[in-house]
């Protein structure tokens, strides 16, 4: 497999999986099949950033996109797109756009269409643990799906 074929599938893994706050370098040099090292030059001389940059970019694009689309709080824009601390996500907001976020919402906010209700648009985001979201902890019948039981036969107990 060629290098740019390699670091895409690395690329494509941090497009699809951008807002976990989990993702790291290793996990996605794991992807490329580089070490985390080789792995930062190669992508950087290939695309112009580290992967750390790349995904912060994805990320601050995703809270632009809630900042003016949907009724949530900055604090739950920056959950939602994979940040773990309020401060660093808006200075690099800041960095970014140039505005903090609460400035950003308050220079675009009533261009468009009318703001999504928080709770449609964290269901969305995955930001509700609901029962359906939560996996099975054991392989079984799901609802609906369970055998009829037979009825025992009393005969062969005594």
């Amino acid at each position: 497999m060629d290098k740019i074929r390699r670091l895409r599938l690395a690329k494509d893994a941090m497009d699809r999986d951008w807002a976990d706050p989990e993702l790291d370098l290793d996990a996605v040099a794991a992807h490329a099949g580089y070490s985390r090292y080789h792995f930062l030059r190669a992508f950087k001389e290939a695309y112009g950033e580290t992967p750390g940059q790349y995904l912060t970019h994805r990320r601050i694009e995703r809270a632009e996109e809630l900042l003016r689309s949907a009724n949530l709080t900055v604090t739950e824009i920056c959950t939602l797109v994979g940040f773990s601390s309020l401060g660093t996500f808006s200075a690099r907001f800041k960095a970014r756009t140039g505005l903090t976020p609460s400035g950003y919402r308050t220079e675009h906010v009533g261009r468009g269409a009318a703001l999504i209700p928080g709770c449609y648009a964290m269901l969305w985001a995955g930001g509700f643990n609901t029962a359906t979201s939560k996996k099975r902890a054991a392989a079984g019948p799901a609802y609906g799906d369970e055998q009829e039981q037979q009825p025992r036969d009393r005969r062969a107990q005594p």
